[in-house]
């Protein structure tokens, strides 16, 4: 499944899975990404038309990649198992 993730998604997800565990949001991030899973694409576009008013908030090239890597069903679903593996 996770066989056509590229290694630089694949590290980014991981970043952001260690993020997560290191506020102890792993329950709360599970539900959401479940929930969320088979919306992903819409959920990544929605992502990139608000693009422009978040970006004056947060880092943009980061938030457009996430939007970028979010389109893709197997990548929330390798995020999930990264965020349930154990530290």
């Amino acid at each position: 499944m996770s066989n056509n993730i590229c290694d630089n998604d694949k590290q980014f997800l991981i970043d952001v899975a260690k993020k997560i565990k290191s506020k102890n949001l792993n329950v709360p991030s599970i539900f959401f990404l479940e929930m969320m899973k088979p919306l992903s694409f819409i959920s990544s576009q929605t992502m990139i038309f608000f693009g422009p008013i978040f970006s004056a908030f947060i880092k943009p090239d980061s938030y457009y990649r996430a939007a970028e890597i979010f389109e893709n069903r197997d990548n929330v679903e390798f995020l999930l198992k990264e965020i349930e593996r154990s530290n």
